[in-house]
Parts: C-alpha cells; structure tokens; sequence
C-alpha cells in the first residue's frame, strides 16, 4: 500500500504483485464522514491480488487532502472535481467505484466525461437524500440526531456509527478504531445531495454498471438501490445480512466477489 500526493490530494494506491490482468485500473471514492482510509481496509489489496492497480482518493477536506480547515466550502462539483484530477494523473481511465456520497460523485462525474465502468455501492440515489432522511427521522430519529452531531463536528456515541455502518458483528477495538477516523462532512456536500445539485440521468454516460445495496443498510434501504436501479436500467444487487458499510462489514468479501466476477466481462 502506497500513499501518495496527487497534487493536494492524498491518494491510496495499491499494485499487484505481478503483471496487471487489465491496463484499466480501479478508482476507489469514499463517502461522507470517511477518507480513503475505508478502502484501504480490505478492498485496496484484495483487488490488488485480483490483478487490478487500484487507487482510493480523499476527497478534498477529508483525510490528508487539502483543506481540511475549509471542509464547508467543498461543493459536491468540487468532489468531481477532484475525480477528474486524479484520473488525469492515472495511466487510463478507470472504472470508478462510489461508496454512499461517493456514488453521488460518480453519478456527477459522469455527466461530464465517460469511464469503462461504473459501480455503485449504497449511493446516494439520483433523486437525492430527501427520502432518507424522512425515513430515519421516523424509523431511527436517534441516528438521524447522531449524524447531525457528526456533520456539525460532534462527538456522538460510539453506537451510533455502530448502527450507521454495520449490521454483522464488529469488535470495541476495530469500532473505535473506525470511530477515530471519522470525520464531519461539508454542510454544502449535503445540501447538494438534497436538493441543490442532484442528477441529471439524461446528460449522463451510461457505462456498464453495477448497482449494489445492502439488506439492513440504515442510510440507504434497499427500495432506494431499487430506484437507482430501475432509473439507469441495470439490476439491484442486495447483500443480504449486512450494513451500510459494506466494504468494512465481516463478510465484505461477499462484495469484493461480486465486483471481482462483474469487472471482467466489462473490461479488458
């Protein structure tokens, strides 16, 4: 595992052992309260294993990246920007892999330039976070109260980023350790999100795309991954058993299969 700087921008890199299996690399983008860091985890060397140079970018204001004093400022056009700027420094284009607000990002993106491929992981769907936000106000009013706290750069209680990310078991150590990671996300990146700079599904490049969900996921239900499904064509995959968080989750190689086996009938 490398760390770089990409201009401002801290970037995770991870190479195979050997030859790549395919000149296309992977482009790995966090969600809210979250830095590359969550890649680096698991997903970063399980895919470099696979055969795949991968890379996990910051987002600006977030991990190392630049500004982090400033994280107010950042749009999510910011976020896609810093997208374009790392894939200019890449050797080809990638696939891109969004997480959460993340998949919000390459939604964005691709209404600006074309990739291979696309995965979407619990993101933020096309229509925006209205919907979820009523629902955790009524289901889960204590979480929605928890990730306010956070946004605002509070310091809820450990369960709730417990209940937030997982479903499967995790233990006190690797919790706080993620608990400690965790950072406040840009007000203007959520509004965004909300109502001020959603999609537009017909300005977009429509790559091959994998639209994936989790069963228990808080945040993002799976009737939302449905509409994203539905609103771009492709399938929903639903993990059963498992959180938010899928790339941290104990069975997160469930969905690292399943990326591994969709990306080689897509690419070279």
């Amino acid at each position: 595992m490398n760390a770089n700087r990409f201009g401002d921008l801290e970037v995770l890199a991870c190479s195979p052992a050997g030859a790549p299996r395919s000149s296309t690399p992977l482009l790995f983008i966090h969600g809210a309260y979250t830095g590359a860091w969550c890649w680096s985890e698991h997903f970063l060397p399980y895919f470099a294993q696979a055969g795949y140079t991968s890379y996990a970018v910051s987002l600006s204001g977030h991990g190392a990246s630049r500004r982090a004093g400033l994280l107010d400022a950042f749009s999510i056009d910011d976020y896609v920007r810093d997208v374009t700027e790392v894939i200019a420094r890449l050797p080809s284009p990638p696939v891109l892999i969004g997480h959460s607000m993340g998949g919000m990002v390459v939604q964005k993106y691709l209404e600006r330039a074309r990739v291979p491929a696309a995965v979407l992981l619990c993101a933020v769907p096309p229509h925006g976070l209205m919907g979820s936000a009523i629902g955790l106000m009524l289901a889960k009013p204590n979480l929605l109260n928890d990730l306010n706290r956070i946004l605002n750069g509070g310091h809820p209680d450990p369960d709730g980023l417990r209940d937030a990310l997982f479903h499967q078991p995790i233990g006190v150590d690797t919790l706080m350790r993620y608990y400690a990671l965790c950072q406040p996300e840009s007000h203007r990146a959520i509004w965004d999100m909300t109502f001020f700079n959603l999609p537009f599904p017909a300005l977009m490049h429509r790559p091959p795309m994998l639209v994936v969900g989790a069963e228990h996921d808080q945040l993002i239900p799976p009737a939302q991954v449905m509409m994203t499904a539905a609103t771009y064509g492709e399938e929903a995959h639903i993990m059963p058993g498992m959180g938010h968080g899928v790339m941290l989750e104990q069975d997160w190689r469930t969905v690292a299969d399943l990326l591994a086996a969709w990306l080689p009938t897509q690419i070279e």
